[in-house]
């Protein structure tokens, strides 16, 4: 079965100097605004699609670890993840070009490593990862907690 999700936004005027806003369609998003300002200087209470790439990772991940912790028979009591993309200018042109995923975890029964080991195997068999690969570096870094 196939799953689609939709996301709509409005922009106004031109990049620099422009505004807009971008929402998710199942209610869950509500309207937030955009800038290129918050992409690329202070996020001013603005969001940006780095930070919602971010938020789509650490949520991807979680889901993605925890499953694989199931499978171990060790399923997690508590999962903290956080994603950071990093765009930045590449030559001429804008790039994401780093997502660092970190996770502290609270595991009963799992050692450090099995715990490493499971983090990494989830931060390259998450979905968005794959939707990443080939295009932006990202890393794992885990702790139990």
């Amino acid at each position: 079965m196939a799953a689609t999700r939709t996301a709509h936004a409005v922009w106004e005027h031109d990049l620099l100097r422009g505004h807009g806003t971008v929402r998710g369609t199942s209610g869950a998003l509500g309207e937030m605004p955009i800038s290129w300002s918050a992409r690329t200087e202070a996020s001013g209470g603005k969001t940006s699609p780095e930070e919602l790439l971010a938020a789509a990772h650490a949520a991807c991940f979680s889901m993605a670890f925890s499953a694989g912790l199931g499978r171990l028979q060790h399923p997690p009591e508590r999962l903290e993840v956080t994603a950071a993309a990093t765009f930045e200018k590449v030559g001429d042109a804008w790039k994401v070009t780093r997502m660092d995923l970190s996770v502290t975890g609270k595991v009963p029964g799992i050692s450090a490593a099995e715990f490493e080991t499971a983090a990494q195997a989830a931060g390259q068999g998450c979905p968005i990862t794959g939707a990443l690969k080939g295009n932006v570096n990202v890393t794992v870094l885990a702790k139990l907690s």
